[in-house]
């Protein structure tokens, strides 16, 4: 893929526990979306199923095996509208609860992903952590990479990603106030450090005490804003981003003199520390 691609964000409110309700309102949205010319329609973190639930048995019955009914209602309106959506669910399999996100197309579901990075809130409390390995979608509107919320504050997952080739990292989220600094901060910072465009999309509403502020955004992959919703109010947002932009690691600035490529530049020998589990935690307190 070389030519710019459209993409939109989709700043809602879900309903909790309301999968038919949410799932209408998504199909609604991505038609909207679509029409405006978008080829990549991004929803938040549980955007079907809501988010604060207080317990596994709460939340399991509105999780939904993958590929399911509603990855099937998601891939005919893909179908329909010509279009590719990233949209967050839970995900059951066996006797596990997973957060997950799916990236669907025009062909169908593409892949799934399941959280990797698990806070101690909402859903998230009772879900198991993710169990597979990151991937790298490779799809007409660019290389897609996913993530949700907490992730982003593990750059590991991101880098991993870059390497993999991503060009467009889509990270779904349900950010509650306190954390402004993700939106602020935190998507700036995957974005430099991996030169690849990061699409950040969280919900709004106030949902069992928490209130999600929004403020979506997309960053490109040389660090700048290209789109910002609204904070507190639904909202959607678009831009038109380049996916070969984000192959140009090696940046010239001053040819023969200042030139830097965030790949070949690493010193991965020295890393290895990062990949071993942390027995000794006192050298970090």
């Amino acid at each position: 893929m070389s030519a710019p691609v459209k993409i939109a964000g989709v700043q809602m409110e879900p309903r909790i526990g309301d999968v038919v309700g949410n799932l209408a309102r998504c199909l609604e949205l991505l038609s909207k979306a679509a029409l405006q010319g978008a080829r990549l329609i991004v929803f938040p973190e549980a955007a079907l199923t809501g988010y604060v639930f207080e317990s596994f048995e709460e939340a399991l019955p509105v999780a939904e095996m993958i590929p399911g009914p509603s990855t099937e209602r998601l891939g005919e309106a893909c179908r329909a509208l010509g279009v590719y959506a990233v949209v967050g669910m839970l995900e059951k399999s066996e006797d596990k609860c997973f957060n997950a996100s799916v990236l669907v197309g025009p062909g169908g579901l593409i892949g799934r992903y399941r959280k990797l990075h698990l806070p101690y809130l909402g859903v998230d409390r009772f879900c198991n952590h993710g169990d597979l390995p990151p991937v790298v979608y490779d799809t007409e509107v660019g290389r897609i990479g996913l993530c949700i919320c907490y992730d982003l504050d593990f750059p590991e997952l991101t880098r991993v990603l870059a390497l993999m080739g991503a060009e467009i990292i889509v990270a779904i989220a349900n950010w509650p106030e306190g954390i402004e600094f993700i939106p602020g901060h935190v998507l700036h910072a995957r974005a430099r450090e991996n030169l690849v465009h990061v699409v950040g999309v969280n919900r709004v509403g106030q949902e069992r005490g928490a209130t999600f502020f929004g403020r979506s955004k997309f960053v490109d992959c040389l660090c700048n804003t290209v789109a910002e919703a609204r904070p507190y109010e639904e909202d959607i947002i678009y831009a038109e981003l380049d996916p070969a932009a984000s192959r140009r690691k090696h940046q010239v600035i001053v040819p023969g003199e200042l030139e830097i490529d965030m790949v070949r530049d690493r010193r991965p020998e020295f890393y290895g520390l990062l990949t071993e589990p942390l027995a000794d935690r006192s050298r970090i307190r």
